[in-house]
């Protein structure tokens, strides 16, 4: 059984930085499709970045250039780096993993498949 925890959220001002980790333990996949989404309050939850089996991430536009997400296949963990901290991202971090069905799922796919079955409990990330 899957299990995902995610640590590293907390209070920041605005222009500050914070790091997210996602800890994966129980896969029972090798490669697997991981993504990083947030919900703030009142509104729907939306993918930051979402990472492929070889480790390449894709990101939505809003967060492009100021986010990085990073795989460490060796320690099933996966990062999120976030400086230039806005207002507006604010909110509740979660991750998520879905087992790829093939050898292969780029970072393009992963966001397109529409699905993750595996999803943590969330890190508040608060901006001031």
């Amino acid at each position: 059984h899957v299990q995902l925890v995610e640590s590293g959220g907390g209070l920041v001002q605005a222009g500050g930085s914070l790091n997210l980790s996602c800890a994966a333990t129980g896969k029972t996949n090798v490669l697997n499709c991981m993504g990083w989404f947030r919900q703030a309050p009142g509104k729907e939850r939306e993918g930051v970045a979402h990472t492929g089996s070889d480790g390449r991430s894709v990101y939505a536009d809003s967060v492009k250039g100021r986010f990085t997400a990073s795989l460490d296949s060796a320690a099933d963990t996966l990062s999120l780096q976030m400086s230039s901290l806005q207002s507006e991202d604010a909110g509740i971090y979660y991750c998520a993993l879905e087992p790829c069905r093939s050898t292969y799922c780029s970072a393009g796919y992963c966001r397109v498949q529409g699905a993750y079955e595996f999803w943590g409990q969330g890190t508040q990330v608060t901006v001031s």
